[in-house]
């Protein structure tokens, strides 16, 4: 009897050690570049700390438009634990109720501008949604270097032209500033599809929602101009492509990536570790050198190189912000709109 009562101990206790090792979360973001920079460098990173030594972690590949959609169709059986998005997307997620409180030890050491509405999500990437351009492509045609947001309308462009469809933070970031330059804005979107529908989408050869087939379109000389992050210009660059980012004249448009632990997790301690390492001044380091991403932590330290290409200093300051609160309203309306008039 002891010998079995002894056996059924020790049996229990490799089980609940299984149950410990098998811990998944579940982390939802971008593909592409963004995809093996988490998959090879950090999450095996975070999982060589305390928290994260014993969960396994399992990518899920998508835009924030995806995302979002994954949140609302899984509502009220959650299967995503940390959710990265756009802040666009992430304002809404927020609205939903998506988002749980990010733990308030969390933002030491971060800038005010990485804390969203009620500390329900906190950023990790600030990012110039700008122009990205091949040089040597220009070189060979005698072409200048863009400047302007008006250059998306330049004939000489047609059909070498890429831009983010409306479903994408780059997209609808142009959408809005077209509008802005000609008259409008978030209040009034019409000066915007009217420049897409006129000028800029006889120059479109596609409206790539996809990071990584955006890359192959600058590799496979289909195109020479594109609308894009300043991290994702910066990491095509690393790859020896010869491309360049531009800050507009009329200024880049600000783009927070952002993360939040998602309502219903089961493993939620695990949640808010992840999210604090990602926003720690080690990672937010790496992410600055590896990635050209404007950093939250302010621990974090830039060379004169850095912070010259960089979204910080007047280059952040001169960037057009976006009010969220009335986009999100007009988002769905406006992507009909695409769909029917640009997309077809």
């Amino acid at each position: 009897m002891r010998k079995l009562t002894i056996m059924s101990l020790l049996l229990g206790c490799t089980a609940t050690m299984a149950v410990a090792q098998e811990k998944t979360l579940y982390f939802a973001s971008y593909g592409g570049s963004n995809e093996e920079l988490y998959k090879t460098v950090l999450i095996p990173k975070w999982q060589e700390t305390e928290a994260g030594k014993d969960v396994n972690v399992e990518f899920v590949a998508g835009n924030s438009t995806d995302t979002l959609a994954k949140l609302r169709a899984q509502e009220g059986n959650q299967q995503i634990d940390v959710a990265m998005m756009d802040d666009g997307p992430m304002v809404q997620a927020i609205s939903f109720g998506y988002c749980d409180t990010v733990r308030e030890d969390t933002f030491e050491g971060l800038y005010d501008v990485a804390r969203f509405p009620e500390s329900k999500a906190v950023g990790v990437q600030l990012i110039a949604t700008g122009l990205t351009y091949n040089t040597e492509l220009f070189e060979e045609k005698g072409w200048d270097a863009p400047t302007s947001w008006n250059d998306l309308k330049d004939p000489k462009y047609k059909g070498m032209v890429s831009v983010p469809p409306i479903t994408n933070g780059y997209g609808l970031l142009t959408l809005i500033v077209m509008a802005q330059l000609d008259g409008g804005g978030v209040d009034e979107i019409e000066p915007g599809f009217k420049a897409f529908e006129d000028e800029i989408d006889p120059n479109v050869l596609t409206y790539e929602p996809s990071s990584g087939k955006m890359s192959e379109l600058f590799q496979n000389g289909d195109i020479a101009l594109s609308v894009w992050g300043s991290g994702r210009a910066k990491s095509l660059a690393d790859t020896g492509f010869p491309a360049a980012f531009v800050y507009p004249e009329e200024g880049a448009v600000a783009l927070m990536t952002a993360v939040c632990p998602v309502v219903g997790s089961d493993v939620p301690d695990a949640a808010q570790d992840f999210i604090q390492f990602v926003t720690s001044q080690e990672t937010q380091q790496y992410l600055a050198d590896t990635k050209g991403s404007g950093p939250v932590n302010g621990s974090v330290t830039l060379t004169d190189e850095q912070a010259a290409s960089m979204p910080v200093g007047e280059r952040a300051e001169k960037m057009i912000a976006v009010d969220y609160t009335v986009v999100n309203d007009k988002r769905g309306e406006w992507t009909e709109q695409w769909t029917r008039r640009l997309e077809r």
